[in-house]
């Protein structure tokens, strides 16, 4: 049986989707996972995989063309199986009301078996909401808060729940209108993308088994009712006001204090003195996460463990923590590492750093002179500004930098777009905004996308040498460390100078050990003679 797949939703605020690519052509065999095309949204250009087997019998949008989501995308069925009632002759696209309301065709009573085992009919008005793919890298999401409990009414536009992906919490809009009727996932849980999340529609309507139905068959396609159902009469019910953070005094400071009601009730039932807590929520409120991580201050050193005692605290992986160990995994396993270090005179650096900021309207640090001096590198050096594919090269003609930004569960890689045609002043304020929305998890997905060489810098902690994973696809990644006093020699005499250690890794697939060298000896001339950046 022919299968309509639409124009899918790939992010939370995409609204219209333009096919970058098609991968199959009409009439050729597609498989379930095959990537059918490459669909740019407005945040990325992202795979769509098929969720069905068969044959490529229509394409509904072009190559280059533009359609709203859920706008006819493709058929795929069985070869010369007859799809005239599936499009629509005059847009080529089938809405979803129309599919709902057009009768079903009439089968042979063998088909019906078949037909009720690969399909799961769901009652008109009723929308399962699934799992959405609210980054590029996302593979599964926990619900971190719902904002609405089993039975209130939802306004499309409402904020249903609030879901953790491996990069931020994000808030997850609903779509449509009605009554929640069932929640797939709870709070705290972890699922998949895709997997059913919620189910909304009228007061009142029986979708007891519908879970258990998704749960147990991944294949299945879920259709509209044949038959308009009997929908009991929608009384008359009170729309309860989102919930708000609640504000407490607080009787021993005298200050107001923001939390979420579910945080409040935790807080009670254990017994947690909130005036000792930090909120990581908007506007310092505190939310569940800061109850859970709460740890009591006590009076007796909180590192003293009895001798002989062994003990272990358990955290659970973030979201954010699972994606860095995977990526940062195939990135050590797969690509062939290998470091190139150079130690660097850097007391012209900091004689034009003084003077730059001697203007009371600027304020750069040695770090924007690191990352102007990489992207000016990348310049004359090309194939360090590259990644790998399995069938080519691909050599940027772009020079995005990404800067590694510590946060709480991890590590973030905002992008400096365009990095250098960007002056030390510019460089430095978007590092500031951008590791800013890092460390509040406010960043976009499309300011951490794009990235093609990327740059560490452990200096400010102290340490003096290090080396980094590759942040795939770059072919590079740039360690900084700290700048320190030591003996140099300088025109025959030993003096004291001032030194700074940098280490390349490159992808030896890429980068072979003379272009990385090259490279290097390039930066060396950019940040030793801070003048040269300027020409």
């Amino acid at each position: 049986m022919a299968e309509v797949i639409n124009m899918p939703r790939l992010s939370d605020t995409m609204e219209e989707g333009t096919v970058a690519k098609w991968l199959f052509k009409l009439g050729e065999k597609v498989s379930e996972g095959d990537i059918l095309a490459e669909i740019e949204t407005d945040k990325a250009t992202m795979e769509f995989e098929s969720f069905n087997e068969g044959t490529l019998l229509h394409v509904g949008v072009q190559e280059g063309e533009t359609a709203p989501v859920d706008v006819l995308l493709a058929i795929i069925g069985d070869p010369g199986e007859d799809i005239s009632g599936l499009i629509n002759p005059d847009s080529s696209t089938v809405s979803k009301v129309d599919k709902a309301q057009e009768p079903a065709p009439r089968s042979e009573p063998k088909s019906t078996e078949s037909k009720e085992s690969s399909q799961i009919v769901i009652p008109n008005g009723v929308e399962v909401i699934t799992m959405p793919r609210l980054s590029d890298t996302m593979e599964e999401g926990t619900v971190a808060t719902w904002n609405k409990k089993e039975g209130d009414t939802v306004e499309e536009g409402d904020i249903l729940a609030e879901i953790e992906t491996d990069k931020a919490t994000m808030e997850f809009e609903s779509f449509y209108s009605g009554v929640l009727l069932e929640i797939g996932v709870k709070e705290g849980e972890t699922a998949l993308v895709d997997s059913v999340l919620a189910i909304i529609g009228p007061k009142g309507t029986d979708v007891s088994g519908l879970l258990e139905n998704f749960s147990s068959n991944d294949k299945s396609t879920p259709v509209q009712a044949e038959k308009e159902i009997a929908i009991p009469v929608v009384e008359e019910v009170k729309i309860e006001t989102p919930k708000k953070p609640v504000a407490i005094s607080d009787t021993t400071s005298n200050q107001r204090i923001f939390i979420s009601p579910l945080a409040k009730k935790l807080a009670e039932e254990k017994g947690i003195n909130l005036s000792q807590l930090k909120g990581s929520g908007e506007q310092g409120r505190i939310i569940k996460r800061d109850i859970e991580n709460y740890q009591p201050v006590s009076s007796v050193s909180a590192s003293y463990i009895p001798v002989g005692e062994e003990s272990f605290e358990e955290v659970k992986n973030s979201q954010m923590r699972k994606v860095i160990a995977k990526r940062l995994g195939e990135s050590k396993f797969m690509a062939p590492h290998y470091y190139l270090t150079i130690e660097l005179n850097m007391d012209n650096a900091i004689s034009a750093r003084a003077a730059i900021n001697s203007d009371p309207n600027v304020k750069i640090s040695y770090n924007d002179m690191v990352v102007k001096a990489s992207a000016m590198a990348l310049r004359k050096h090309p194939k360090v500004n590259s990644h790998w594919t399995d069938t080519s090269t691909l050599i940027a003609k772009h020079i995005h930098v990404g800067v590694a930004v510590a946060v709480d569960d991890g590590l973030l890689v905002p992008v400096l777009k365009f990095a250098d045609q960007m002056t030390y002043s510019q460089i430095g304020t978007n590092v500031k905004e951008l590791a800013a929305k890092a460390r509040n998890k406010k960043l976009t997905p499309e300011e951490m996308e794009g990235s093609t060489f990327t740059v560490s810098n452990l200096g400010m902690f102290g340490i003096k040498e290090f080396t980094s994973i590759i942040n795939q696809p770059n072919s590079a990644i740039l360690s900084v460390g700290a700048i320190v006093q030591k003996p140099i020699v300088k025109d025959g005499q030993i003096v004291v100078g001032n030194t700074m250690t940098v280490t390349l890794a490159c992808d030896h697939r890429t980068v072979d050990g003379a272009t990385g060298a090259s490279f290097l000896q390039t930066f060396r001339t950019y940040i030793e003679n801070p003048v040269t950046m300027f020409v």
